[in-house]
Protein backbone atom coordinates (compact mmCIF):
# COMPACT_ATOMS: atom_id res chain seq x y z
CA UNK A 1 0.00 0.00 0.00
CA UNK A 2 1.51 3.20 -0.84
CA UNK A 3 1.14 6.11 1.58
CA UNK A 4 -1.40 8.11 -0.85
CA UNK A 5 -3.74 4.99 -0.49
CA UNK A 6 -2.80 4.62 3.50
CA UNK A 7 -3.79 8.57 3.95
CA UNK A 8 -7.24 7.69 3.03
CA UNK A 9 -7.11 5.01 4.84
CA UNK A 10 -5.83 6.58 8.44
CA UNK A 11 -8.38 9.07 7.40
CA UNK A 12 -11.44 7.11 8.08
CA UNK A 13 -9.92 5.60 11.15
CA UNK A 14 -9.87 8.30 12.67
CA UNK A 15 -13.16 9.70 11.93
CA UNK A 16 -14.24 5.90 13.27
CA UNK A 17 -12.74 6.42 16.16
CA UNK A 18 -13.61 9.62 17.31
CA UNK A 19 -16.45 8.66 16.86
CA UNK A 20 -16.52 5.81 19.12
CA UNK A 21 -14.66 7.53 21.27
CA UNK A 22 -17.05 10.80 21.60
CA UNK A 23 -20.11 7.99 22.47
CA UNK A 24 -17.86 6.78 25.26
CA UNK A 25 -17.15 9.45 26.90
CA UNK A 26 -19.40 11.05 29.35
CA UNK A 27 -21.66 14.09 28.11
CA UNK A 28 -19.92 17.46 29.10
CA UNK A 29 -22.84 19.10 30.60
CA UNK A 30 -23.21 15.96 32.76
CA UNK A 31 -22.44 16.13 36.63
CA UNK A 32 -19.05 16.25 37.87
CA UNK A 33 -18.82 18.93 34.98
CA UNK A 34 -15.43 20.07 35.03
CA UNK A 35 -14.37 16.11 35.25
CA UNK A 36 -16.15 15.43 32.32
CA UNK A 37 -15.00 18.39 30.53
CA UNK A 38 -11.29 17.84 31.37
CA UNK A 39 -11.49 14.17 29.81
CA UNK A 40 -13.08 15.50 26.55
CA UNK A 41 -10.48 17.80 26.11
CA UNK A 42 -7.68 15.13 27.02
CA UNK A 43 -9.19 12.92 24.42
CA UNK A 44 -11.01 14.03 21.57
CA UNK A 45 -10.00 16.22 18.31
CA UNK A 46 -6.33 16.00 18.92
CA UNK A 47 -3.70 13.35 18.12
CA UNK A 48 -2.34 11.58 15.43
CA UNK A 49 -4.46 8.35 16.48
CA UNK A 50 -1.48 5.79 16.08
CA UNK A 51 -2.96 3.29 18.17
CA UNK A 52 -5.99 2.54 17.22
CA UNK A 53 -5.39 2.89 13.47
CA UNK A 54 -2.85 0.05 14.43
CA UNK A 55 -5.66 -1.74 15.86
CA UNK A 56 -7.99 -1.20 12.66
CA UNK A 57 -5.16 -2.30 10.53
CA UNK A 58 -4.47 -5.13 12.52
CA UNK A 59 -8.24 -5.97 12.39
CA UNK A 60 -7.60 -6.17 8.20
CA UNK A 61 -4.41 -8.55 8.76
CA UNK A 62 -6.60 -10.71 10.72
CA UNK A 63 -9.99 -10.59 8.65
CA UNK A 64 -12.34 -9.17 11.16
CA UNK A 65 -14.71 -6.33 10.52
CA UNK A 66 -13.70 -2.59 12.44
CA UNK A 67 -16.92 -3.13 14.80
CA UNK A 68 -15.46 -5.81 16.26
CA UNK A 69 -11.95 -4.07 17.71
CA UNK A 70 -14.17 -0.42 18.41
CA UNK A 71 -13.50 -1.21 22.01
CA UNK A 72 -10.03 -2.43 22.04
CA UNK A 73 -9.22 0.53 20.01
CA UNK A 74 -10.90 3.42 21.94
CA UNK A 75 -9.80 1.57 25.79
CA UNK A 76 -6.01 1.83 24.07
CA UNK A 77 -6.53 5.55 22.90
CA UNK A 78 -8.06 5.98 26.26
CA UNK A 79 -5.11 4.66 27.93
CA UNK A 80 -2.66 6.78 26.07
CA UNK A 81 -4.97 9.66 26.65
CA UNK A 82 -4.80 9.19 30.34
CA UNK A 83 -0.88 8.49 30.16
CA UNK A 84 -0.22 11.86 28.69
CA UNK A 85 -2.08 13.69 31.06
CA UNK A 86 -0.34 12.46 34.16
CA UNK A 87 2.77 12.21 32.13
CA UNK A 88 2.46 16.25 31.84
CA UNK A 89 2.21 16.98 35.47
CA UNK A 90 4.78 18.98 37.29
CA UNK A 91 5.28 16.04 39.15
CA UNK A 92 6.03 14.28 35.94
CA UNK A 93 7.62 15.95 32.94
CA UNK A 94 5.84 19.31 34.03
CA UNK A 95 5.31 20.23 30.45
CA UNK A 96 2.90 23.23 29.60
CA UNK A 97 2.13 22.16 25.57
CA UNK A 98 0.15 18.84 24.31
CA UNK A 99 -1.17 18.26 20.72
CA UNK A 100 -0.18 22.21 19.89
CA UNK A 101 -2.33 23.48 23.10
CA UNK A 102 -2.06 23.72 26.99
CA UNK A 103 -1.66 20.19 28.91
CA UNK A 104 -4.95 19.19 30.78
CA UNK A 105 -3.27 20.44 34.02
CA UNK A 106 -2.72 24.15 32.70
CA UNK A 107 -6.22 24.05 30.80
CA UNK A 108 -8.25 22.83 33.83
CA UNK A 109 -6.07 22.77 37.35
CA UNK A 110 -3.67 20.05 38.63
CA UNK A 111 -5.99 18.21 41.01
CA UNK A 112 -8.50 18.15 38.20
CA UNK A 113 -6.24 16.83 35.30
CA UNK A 114 -5.23 13.83 38.11
CA UNK A 115 -8.67 12.63 38.46
CA UNK A 116 -9.34 13.03 34.65
CA UNK A 117 -6.52 10.72 33.98
CA UNK A 118 -8.02 8.49 36.58
CA UNK A 119 -11.26 8.23 35.30
CA UNK A 120 -9.95 8.11 31.57
CA UNK A 121 -8.08 4.37 32.53
CA UNK A 122 -10.83 3.01 34.12
CA UNK A 123 -13.17 3.72 31.26
CA UNK A 124 -10.38 2.23 28.92
CA UNK A 125 -11.22 -0.92 31.00
CA UNK A 126 -15.00 -0.72 31.22
CA UNK A 127 -15.09 -0.69 27.68
CA UNK A 128 -13.38 -3.69 27.21
CA UNK A 129 -15.45 -5.41 30.15
CA UNK A 130 -18.63 -4.90 28.23
CA UNK A 131 -17.76 -4.93 24.96
CA UNK A 132 -20.73 -7.25 23.24
CA UNK A 133 -18.49 -8.02 19.99
CA UNK A 134 -16.77 -10.39 21.91
CA UNK A 135 -17.40 -13.22 24.17
CA UNK A 136 -16.03 -13.84 27.76
CA UNK A 137 -13.48 -15.58 27.23
CA UNK A 138 -12.19 -12.74 25.02
CA UNK A 139 -12.67 -10.15 26.81
CA UNK A 140 -11.13 -11.34 30.03
CA UNK A 141 -7.83 -12.10 27.79
CA UNK A 142 -8.16 -8.10 26.53
CA UNK A 143 -9.09 -6.65 29.87
CA UNK A 144 -5.59 -8.77 30.91
CA UNK A 145 -3.56 -8.15 27.65
CA UNK A 146 -4.18 -3.88 28.43
CA UNK A 147 -3.64 -4.25 32.37
CA UNK A 148 -0.55 -5.54 31.62
CA UNK A 149 0.74 -3.51 29.05
CA UNK A 150 -0.51 -0.14 31.06
CA UNK A 151 0.65 -1.11 34.22
CA UNK A 152 3.95 -1.96 36.59
CA UNK A 153 4.95 -4.21 33.12
CA UNK A 154 4.11 -2.34 30.32
CA UNK A 155 3.83 1.92 30.14
CA UNK A 156 3.89 3.00 33.51
CA UNK A 157 7.05 0.87 34.68
CA UNK A 158 8.72 2.28 31.54
CA UNK A 159 7.71 5.81 32.68
CA UNK A 160 9.32 5.02 36.09
CA UNK A 161 12.62 3.66 34.70
CA UNK A 162 12.69 7.00 32.31
CA UNK A 163 12.09 9.17 35.55
CA UNK A 164 14.93 6.87 37.65
CA UNK A 165 17.41 7.34 34.14
CA UNK A 166 17.27 11.54 34.35
CA UNK A 167 21.14 12.75 34.53
CA UNK A 168 22.36 9.59 34.70
CA UNK A 169 24.43 8.30 31.72
CA UNK A 170 22.88 4.90 30.16
CA UNK A 171 23.46 2.75 27.31
CA UNK A 172 21.56 1.80 24.19
CA UNK A 173 20.35 -1.63 25.90
CA UNK A 174 19.08 0.45 29.25
CA UNK A 175 17.29 2.76 26.72
CA UNK A 176 15.71 0.32 24.66
CA UNK A 177 14.42 -1.38 27.93
CA UNK A 178 12.93 1.91 28.83
CA UNK A 179 10.86 2.49 25.89
CA UNK A 180 10.13 -1.09 25.24
CA UNK A 181 7.89 -0.38 28.15
CA UNK A 182 7.17 3.10 28.11
CA UNK A 183 5.89 3.47 24.51
CA UNK A 184 6.37 0.34 22.92
CA UNK A 185 3.90 -2.08 25.30
CA UNK A 186 0.60 -0.09 24.56
CA UNK A 187 1.67 -0.17 21.04
CA UNK A 188 2.04 -4.08 21.12
CA UNK A 189 -1.25 -4.22 23.12
CA UNK A 190 -2.90 -2.34 19.78
CA UNK A 191 -1.81 -4.41 17.19
CA UNK A 192 -2.19 -7.69 19.36
CA UNK A 193 -5.87 -6.89 21.20
CA UNK A 194 -7.43 -7.29 17.45
CA UNK A 195 -6.05 -10.82 17.47
CA UNK A 196 -7.78 -12.16 20.68
CA UNK A 197 -10.85 -10.13 19.19
CA UNK A 198 -11.15 -12.49 16.40
CA UNK A 199 -11.89 -15.25 19.04
CA UNK A 200 -9.69 -17.61 17.46
CA UNK A 201 -5.72 -16.27 17.31
CA UNK A 202 -3.42 -18.37 15.44
CA UNK A 203 -0.52 -19.12 17.55
CA UNK A 204 2.45 -18.15 14.54
CA UNK A 205 0.25 -15.30 13.34
CA UNK A 206 -0.07 -13.76 16.51
CA UNK A 207 4.10 -14.39 17.26
CA UNK A 208 4.55 -12.58 13.68
CA UNK A 209 2.27 -9.55 14.89
CA UNK A 210 3.92 -9.24 18.45
CA UNK A 211 7.02 -9.21 16.29
CA UNK A 212 6.40 -6.65 14.07
CA UNK A 213 4.96 -4.16 17.10
CA UNK A 214 7.85 -4.65 18.40
CA UNK A 215 9.99 -2.91 15.94
CA UNK A 216 7.57 -0.58 15.27
CA UNK A 217 7.26 0.84 19.19
CA UNK A 218 10.82 1.19 18.95
CA UNK A 219 11.06 3.08 15.21
CA UNK A 220 8.04 5.42 16.81
CA UNK A 221 10.30 6.08 19.88
CA UNK A 222 13.15 6.58 17.92
CA UNK A 223 10.98 9.03 15.64
CA UNK A 224 9.78 10.85 18.84
CA UNK A 225 13.29 11.35 19.76
CA UNK A 226 14.34 12.69 16.39
CA UNK A 227 11.37 15.06 16.29
CA UNK A 228 12.52 16.46 19.78
CA UNK A 229 15.55 17.37 18.06
CA UNK A 230 15.00 18.40 14.05
CA UNK A 231 11.16 19.15 14.86
CA UNK A 232 9.34 22.46 15.13
CA UNK A 233 7.21 23.39 18.14
CA UNK A 234 3.96 24.61 16.31
CA UNK A 235 4.27 21.82 13.59
CA UNK A 236 4.90 18.51 16.36
CA UNK A 237 2.80 20.12 18.88
CA UNK A 238 4.84 19.86 22.10
CA UNK A 239 7.88 21.54 23.37
CA UNK A 240 10.75 20.46 21.48
CA UNK A 241 14.18 20.16 23.03
CA UNK A 242 11.84 18.79 25.95
CA UNK A 243 14.32 15.85 26.73
CA UNK A 244 17.77 17.79 26.38
CA UNK A 245 16.15 20.42 28.83
CA UNK A 246 15.12 17.04 31.29
CA UNK A 247 18.97 15.79 30.53
CA UNK A 248 17.56 12.54 28.99
CA UNK A 249 18.81 9.88 27.09
CA UNK A 250 17.43 9.32 23.76
CA UNK A 251 18.53 7.72 20.56
CA UNK A 252 20.18 10.97 18.73
CA UNK A 253 22.21 11.58 22.18
CA UNK A 254 23.54 8.18 21.98
CA UNK A 255 23.80 7.18 18.76
CA UNK A 256 23.91 10.68 16.95
CA UNK A 257 21.32 12.03 14.60
CA UNK A 258 22.38 9.95 10.88
CA UNK A 259 22.48 6.68 13.18
CA UNK A 260 19.16 6.84 14.78
CA UNK A 261 17.50 8.00 11.31
CA UNK A 262 19.44 4.42 10.26
CA UNK A 263 17.99 2.80 13.23
CA UNK A 264 14.70 3.66 12.49
CA UNK A 265 14.85 2.33 9.24
CA UNK A 266 16.18 -0.99 10.17
CA UNK A 267 13.73 -2.18 12.58
CA UNK A 268 11.13 -0.96 10.18
CA UNK A 269 12.45 -3.21 7.41
CA UNK A 270 12.53 -5.77 10.33
CA UNK A 271 8.98 -5.32 10.57
CA UNK A 272 8.07 -5.39 7.36
CA UNK A 273 9.58 -8.86 7.11
CA UNK A 274 7.66 -10.15 10.37
CA UNK A 275 4.65 -9.97 8.06
CA UNK A 276 5.95 -11.80 5.04
CA UNK A 277 3.19 -14.39 5.72
CA UNK A 278 0.66 -12.52 6.01
CA UNK A 279 -1.63 -11.31 2.65
CA UNK A 280 -2.65 -8.30 1.29
CA UNK A 281 -4.98 -7.58 4.71
CA UNK A 282 -1.67 -6.92 6.15
CA UNK A 283 -0.85 -3.47 3.88
CA UNK A 284 -2.02 -1.11 5.75
CA UNK A 285 0.61 -2.57 8.76
CA UNK A 286 3.48 -2.48 6.47
CA UNK A 287 2.56 1.37 5.31
CA UNK A 288 1.99 2.05 8.72
CA UNK A 289 5.55 1.04 9.52
CA UNK A 290 6.80 3.64 7.31
CA UNK A 291 4.66 5.98 8.31
CA UNK A 292 5.97 5.86 11.89
CA UNK A 293 9.03 7.17 10.80
CA UNK A 294 8.13 9.46 8.07
CA UNK A 295 5.54 11.62 10.04
CA UNK A 296 6.73 14.95 10.67
CA UNK A 297 4.95 15.11 14.38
Amino acid sequence: MSQDRLRPMMARCRERIEAVLERALPAADAEPQRLHEAMRYAVLGAGKRIRPILAYAAADAVGIPWERVDAAAAAVELIHAYSLVHDDLPAMDDDDLRRGRPTCHKAFDEATAILAGDALQTLAFGLLAEDRHADPDARTRMVAMLAEAAGAPGMVGGQALDLMAEGRQLDLDALKNIHRHKTGALIRAAVNLPALASGSPRPARTAALDHYAQCIGLAFQIQDDLLDVEGDTAVIGKTSGADAAHHKATYPSLLGVDQAHAAARELVDAAATALADFDSGADPLRAIARYIIDRDR
